[in-house]
């Protein structure tokens, strides 16, 4: 389907796809997106409110199906495990790490990554409307697999595994992509993550 007979919200989202993946992401303008997908220069603030609302919906659109059925079981097990195998930590943590690392094999990919970790680091949530872009679905699991930790310390361990997450995958694009370093192997993610959220408490 051409961009023009899309709807107007996704030729926004489409146009600004492909500036972020020609360049940049942080010299990408609103101005510019508007002009990428033959709109006048009211468009994006009209369907977003903001350019941070565009990449909040674009990040939606095209991240939430790889973690959301895996997150949503893992949710359901945590919630009862009477549902399916028992929840362990190490689960979720590769629920979301696999992920990660199937994205880093594209450019694309690569770029979703690097604009989730701008919009996340600063406050540590994307202004999206699923659940799954901010930490509370995450720390209610953990509470329920370590109920031996106080919920401030399962926030404090999540913070710090989120962070270091999206400086693994999200860092910077480089401009020469074949000399880039690249992430380190997905298990050991898994297992220092892992080790870090399930340490005795201090």
């Amino acid at each position: 389907m051409a961009d023009e007979e899309l709807p107007t919200r996704d030729r926004l989202l489409s146009a600004a796809e492909r500036l972020f993946l020609s360049r940049s992401p942080e010299r990408v303008s609103v101005r510019a997106i508007n002009a990428e997908a033959g709109l006048n220069p009211g468009a994006v603030h009209y369907h977003f409110g903001s350019r941070e609302g565009l990449v909040a919906a674009l990040l939606e659109r095209e991240l939430l199906p790889l973690w959301a059925g895996r997150l949503e079981d893992l949710a359901r097990h945590a919630r009862d495990p009477r549902t399916g195998p028992s929840f362990e930590v190490a689960d979720l943590v590769a629920a979301i790490v696999r992920p990660f690392e199937e994205l880093t094999r594209t450019e694309k990919g690569r770029m979703l990554c690097h604009l989730l970790a701008r919009s996340v680091l600063p406050d540590g949530r994307v202004p999206a409307s699923s659940p799954w872009f901010g930490p509370a679905p995450f720390e209610i699991m953990l509470v329920r697999a370590m109920p031996h930790l106080t919920p401030r310390e399962i926030a404090q361990r999540w913070l710090l595994a989120f962070t270091l997450l999206l400086e693994i995958y999200g860092r910077p694009l480089s401009s020469r992509p074949a000399t880039a370093a690249s992430p380190p192997d997905a298990d050991t993610v898994i297992a220092f993550l892992t080790a870090g959220l399930t340490a005795p408490s201090a």
